[in-house]
């Protein structure tokens, strides 16, 4: 007869085993969420990493749009700079001191900050009406959305001709409404250019802000406004106690991702208003110095400026908000 041998398998066991499979099966899973961040890590690197530091190392330069290889290290010249003349009177120049600069400084921080905080109301007012039970709701968060889905240069130019003095829409209705007495040159005034672009911002993506809020409004329990409701608190005061609290990461995290994009607003103004000192923001004034008055590095310098300050506004706005990208606060 054909003996058999039966194969044993001694499984190790002690106070010390479910903490380590534990950990190993966490080490296996960080590699292999590693390996799958490569491809993104190496594009990201790629269109994103390499063309800023060519940027960051042409404003050390004195490189020129026929003279890009040719450059010459120049230090900080172009951020800031001074000469000395023989009176002993000393002269800035460099990006510090151009108040052409502080001006799209000054332009940007106050488009950013005024239309960042009207989306953010409009846009929670938006979201409470679309989280609300009626019929065709469906419909109207579709719909609600097409002002963001249109592409940025045709909501421009759109808003362009029905701004128009001569023949916009907007002149006649306000006129019929008896709210002006006469046609206003919406994007060519200096003390309505900066107006007419918030208009046409918060129209296009007050939206967006929406649909981020709605899906924080989403994930709050039926339960509490039910509790709220039996209890007989004030709506107003459930959206204050109950709500805003609640939403609050959500709606943190949608600011921030909106005050990124409004601090490099460029298509909507170079289109509206390209030429006004009223609305010129960075990213246009960077965009002249780079292409149309050749000033490559200074240019870079200015783009520079705007990345830096981007950052430390992200970060200072993290860190003061205690924001986190996972769902809750710190």
């Amino acid at each position: 007869m054909a003996s058999t041998q039966s194969t044993i398998r001694i499984v190790p066991t002690g106070p010390g085993y479910p903490k380590r499979v534990k950990s190993e099966l966490m080490r296996q899973r960080l590699r292999a969420a590693g390996w799958f961040l490569v491809p993104m890590l190496v594009a990201l690197a790629i269109v994103a990493g390499w063309p800023l530091l060519r940027t960051i190392y042409f404003s050390f330069t004195n490189a020129s749009l026929t003279n890009l290889y040719g450059a010459e290290l120049v230090g900080f010249k172009n951020y800031l700079n001074w000469t000395v003349l023989k009176s002993g009177r000393i002269i800035w120049s460099g990006l510090l001191a151009d108040p052409v600069w502080w001006n799209a400084v000054w332009n940007t921080v106050r488009f950013s900050v005024l239309s960042v905080m009207l989306e953010t109301i409009l846009g929670t007012v938006v979201a409470l009406v679309l989280n609300a039970e009626f019929k065709g709701r469906g419909i109207v968060r579709a719909a609600i959305l097409i002002p963001w889905a249109i592409p940025t240069i045709v909501s421009a130019r759109m808003w362009s001709w029905m701004l128009n003095d001569q023949f916009g829409i907007i002149n006649d209705a306000l006129m019929m409404l008896g709210l002006i007495d006469h046609k206003i040159a919406w994007t060519a005034s200096a003390d309505t250019a900066m107006i007419a672009v918030l208009i046409v911002d918060v129209w296009k993506t007050t939206p967006f802000m929406a649909l981020l809020i709605l899906a924080g409004l989403q994930m709050i329990p039926r339960d509490i406004y039910e509790a709220a409701a039996i209890d007989g608190v004030h709506p107003i005061k459930t959206f204050w106690r109950v709500t805003l609290p609640l939403v609050r990461p959500a709606l943190m995290v949608a600011v921030i991702f909106r005050l990124l994009d409004a601090m490099r607003i460029f298509d909507l103004i170079y289109v509206l208003t390209p030429n006004s000192s009223q609305t010129k923001t960075i990213s246009v004034l960077a965009r002249e110095n780079l292409i149309d008055f050749d000033k490559f590095a200074y240019g870079s310098a200015q783009s520079t400026m705007l990345f830096l300050i981007i950052a430390l506004m992200t970060i200072l706005y993290i860190w003061l908000g205690k924001v986190r990208f996972d769902g809750g606060d710190r």
